[in-house]
């Protein structure tokens, strides 16, 4: 707004900083009652700054002093060079520093215009001669926002009259016998807490700060940098208009902050969002009902005679295994759809779903969608198998922004300009509420129509956008390979599901709700009374006022008491409570987050758990899952174990059988370093913890100990995360030089291992992104930060980027192979669940000596390396005993 409406000629933003200021040093418990910052307000702090850096617009700060004091400094030394200052701020302390060179320039919001405070406008706002008396009257009044107390008994109005009457504090109290009754006492009595009460309002004018006015002149943004935060902020509107207008496109015109203000801020006319978007309504389309026989018929011709088409369904659900089809969707070719609507009696739907059937498995058509694993899940429910080529513009906008949002709606924004149709209207009741889609389909047909045939229309759209970027970005090779070959594996993953032993669990519960139990009531009496355990502040107060487990409790930002696992974990030898709270909020975990939860999400059609996969969540290319989140069960301890009993096969003639990469990022390192001591390590089948303990301790690996393996151990894992000495002495608890030694020793015994981390950072540095060996990238942006704190974070994915991508490129290759070939053989075990570095499989008893091998080989082979890739393999009545 500021840069739009007013135009200045120079600009700075002043911020506080973490460092106390001296008003703390004077006044401990100034500002102590102030809530602490949102936390999505904190994560935004870096965004602005960023912004900032994009507009060349000077960030200013000075530790020790607040931003109110950095602005108040620069605004009496811009005053002093005749310059007029807009102090942009809406905090009526500022009104102090008004002058006929500096205004107060309150922005608008809630409805209100901007508004600008000069010296009358602050003198009849305050009921005072001069804008300097504002300090008499908050040192009065006092601020509760920043606990300044004041004098108790005055507030706003009566500190306005007394000021207006004797014109500044001193006065009040030289002639405090004019004052009458409990306000004279109060101000005699409370003399001292007012004198500082405004001492502590006035802002501060000396600060170590230069005005530099030709560092503060309104320069030329970087657009490099807008660009990219435009783009990762998913700013469409500000990226739209910066860097898409047509007085831009020409490369010898610079952008100014003249076509920032006409093109970045748009028009008055243009402020509302999505004036400037395509819509249904203003782009011409033809989209058709389909809802007879004969209009299905002739759909179906044109299909078949299609070499590719878009397709989507439309269902009562997002839980493929539980929803209904409501509709398919259809586009051959941009602004053309067909909608077919479905009965609501799933055999006659049944029917009409397969008079598609041919098409749908017609290998020589290639299928388009967002998605797609959805779609086929929802289509297996009606013995309708999609084969042929795929083509998923969520994957594939995935592989070509994998931080970024990919869902249908952000999409179209982003590259068409196009604004869809929203789920909430077309369900949207004229009496609040909400329809079901099935409700829609009965109630607003026309609507339906409109929003499924978009959906297909806008998919084959995105495919046309999105194709030539994978050949350009050298990704195209990594989805077809990878990415699409894989949904239909999780597709039939999903579909097979997993059997859970409810009784197991139930017993389980009723084991785990005895020993909470027995752990309260031990806590209770080694606190010596009774408490809320799963309160932090009454836990608190227990170990740290009752019990004094530590001389030095760490404090929160709100002065509580912490008491989070990793500070209870560095006190845990000073008080047996300690390991009894921590067992006791890891079992009450389990319970409430697991054993009690799972039997509620067994399919009530299939009497299996389904969970579900996302294939397009991790930048890193790793999957996840969902309902339930089967990569948390928890495994580090033998009572999260438990819980893989409950999993267990379909039947009598099944047996489970898990196959596990042994270390397998760790390997990957070594291949991708080249590092001579690590690969020979590996290929001589050493353990390799043992094996680096030895190296960096200087002994043979019979000599090395269990902590010196721990600590080998630790360094192995830590160091492609960027683990620091500090880190290292904190997780290991040893001192920090000895920390220091371990990865200084490391390093000297694994050079490669270095010079791949100082490689992997610099290539980062010159491309804006990392690949793993199958390509897939993770772009980086802010690999050359000036903030030492993001660029850190970027360096630490520029080294493990490549390993964890690579690792999860493996193991996806290994699912498509393996089922393939368990296809090919028409095996009748299938493979279930995937969780980190594991396949499970429901394995057919008879099959167990055909499929242990291909599994084995298969797995080991997915992505060639020098190094060996081991993989282990069991079996059992349950997921426990196979693992």
């Amino acid at each position: 707004d500021i840069l739009k409406n007013e135009k200045p000629t120079h600009i700075g933003v002043a911020f506080d900083t973490m460092a106390p200021t001296v008003r703390h040093e004077d006044f401990v418990e100034y500002k102590a009652n102030r809530e602490k910052m949102p936390e999505d307000l904190a994560a935004s702090i870096p965004f602005v700054k960023k912004l900032l850096e994009g507009f060349n617009i000077p960030i200013l700060y000075v530790d020790g002093y607040e931003a109110d004091d950095v602005i108040g400094t620069l605004a009496k030394q811009a005053e002093k060079q005749d310059f007029t200052t807009f102090m942009m701020t809406p905090d009526k302390d500022f009104a102090q520093l008004v002058s006929d060179k500096i205004f107060m320039y309150k922005p608008a919001r809630m409805g209100n215009k901007a508004e600008v405070l000069g010296v009358k406008e602050v003198c009849d706002k305050f009921g005072i001669e001069r804008p300097e008396q504002v300090i008499d009257i908050l040192g009065l009044w006092g601020d509760a926002s920043d606990n300044i107390p004041g004098i108790p008994g005055i507030g706003e109005k009566r500190s306005k009259e007394l000021i207006a009457e004797f014109g500044s504090m001193e006065n009040i109290f030289q002639n405090t016998d004019k004052l009458k009754g409990k306000m004279k006492e109060n101000v005699e009595n409370f003399k001292e807490q007012g004198e500082q009460s405004k001492m502590l309002a006035t802002i501060i004018l000396d600060v170590p700060i230069e005005f530099e006015e030709e560092q503060l002149q309104i320069s030329e943004p970087d657009t490099t940098v807008l660009k990219n935060l435009f783009e990762e902020l998913e700013f469409r509107n500000f990226a739209k208009r910066f860097f898409t207008e047509p007085s831009l496109k020409d490369s010898e015109k610079s952008v100014t902050h003249e076509t920032i203000q006409g093109n970045l801020f748009g028009s008055e006319e243009d402020d509302e969002l999505g004036s400037q978007f395509k819509t249904a309504e203003n782009t011409p389309h033809n989209y058709f009902f389909v809802d007879t026989t004969v209009k299905r018929k002739k759909l179906i011709q044109l299909l078949e005679k299609s070499d590719t088409f878009c397709f989507d369904t439309e269902t009562t659900g997002k839980d493929a295994h539980q929803a209904e089809l409501i509709g398919m969707s259809f586009s051959i070719k941009p602004g053309e759809a067909w909608f077919v609507t479905l009965p609501e009696n799933y055999n006659k739907c049944l029917q009409v779903v397969h008079e598609f059937k041919s098409v749908f498995e017609n290998n020589n058509i290639q299928k388009i969608g967002q998605n797609l694993k959805y779609d086929i899940s929802m289509l297996k429910w009606y013995d309708v198998e999609v084969k042929g080529k795929l083509f998923d513009t969520m994957l594939a906008h995935y592989l070509l922004m994998p931080d970024m949002r990919h869902n249908m709606d952000v999409l179209a924004e982003t590259y068409l300009n196009y604004k869809t149709i929203s789920y909430d209207i077309i369900t949207e009741k004229t009496r609040g509420g909400q329809l079901t889609m099935r409700e829609v389909q009965q109630q607003k047909i026309d609507q339906l129509v409109d929003y499924a045939c978009e959906d297909a229309d806008i998919t084959l759209q995105l495919k046309n956008v999105f194709e030539p970027e994978l050949l350009k970005t050298k990704t195209k090779k990594l989805f077809e390979d990878i990415e699409i070959p894989l949904v239909p594996v999780l597709a039939s993953m999903e579909a097979e599901g997993v059997k859970i032993d409810i009784q197991t669990l139930l017993e389980y519960s009723s084991q785990l709700e005895e020993e909470i139990k027995e752990l309260e009531s031990e806590i209770h009496q080694q606190a010596g009374k009774e408490f809320n355990i799963a309160s932090p502040k009454q836990l608190g107060v227990i170990l740290f006022e009752v019990l004094k487990v530590t001389d030095k409790p760490k404090l929160t930002k709100t002065k509580q008491y912490s008491t989070g696992e990793d500070v209870l974990q560095k006190l845990i030898n000073k008080h047996s409570i300690i390991q009894n709270i921590l067992d006791f909020r890891s079992l009450s975990k389990l319970k409430s987050t697991y054993v009690d939860t799972l039997p509620g999400m067994v399919n009530p059609r299939t009497k299996r758990i389904h969970t579900s996969y996302n294939q397009a969540v991790a930048a890193t290319g790793r999957l996840s899952s969902n309902n339930p989140n089967l990569q948390n069960i928890p495994i580090r301890t033998e009572r999260g174990r438990e819980i893989r009993k409950a999993f267990v096969p379909r039947n009598e003639n099944y047996t489970l059988l898990a196959a596990d990469y042994s270390q397998i990022e760790l390997r990957i390192i070594a291949e991708l370093s080249g590092d001579e001591g690590m690969i020979s390590a590996f290929q001589e089948g050493m353990d390799i913890h043992t094996s680096t303990a030895a190296k960096v301790y200087g002994i043979s690996p019979d000599e090395v100990t269990k902590d010196m393996r721990r600590n080998a151990k630790m360094v192995n894992f830590g160091i492609i995360y960027g683990i620091s000495a500090f880190g290292l002495s904190e997780r290991l608890n040893i001192p920090r030089n000895e920390a220091k030694h371990i990865i200084d020793q490391y390093f000297e015994q694994y050079p490669g291992i270095k010079t791949y981390m100082q490689y992997s950072i610099e290539n980062a540095r010159a491309n804006g992104y990392v690949e793993t060996i199958r390509g897939r990238r993770r772009y980086l942006r802010d690999i050359n930060s000036a903030n030492a704190v993001v660029r850190g974070f970027a360096e630490r994915n520029a080294i493990n980027a490549p390993i964890q991508g690579s690792s999860a490129d493996m193991i996806k290759i290994a699912m498509i192979n393996i089922h393939n070939a368990f296809k090919e053989k028409d095996l009748k075990s299938k493979m279930i669940l995937q969780v980190h570095d594991e396949l499970i499989f429901d394995a057919y008893k008879e099959e167990v000596t055909i499929i242990k091998p291909l599994i084995h080989d298969l797995m080991a082979t997915a992505i060639p390396m020098k190094v060996p890739v081991v993989v282990d393999m069991n079996t059992g009545e349950n997921w426990l005993e196979a693992h």
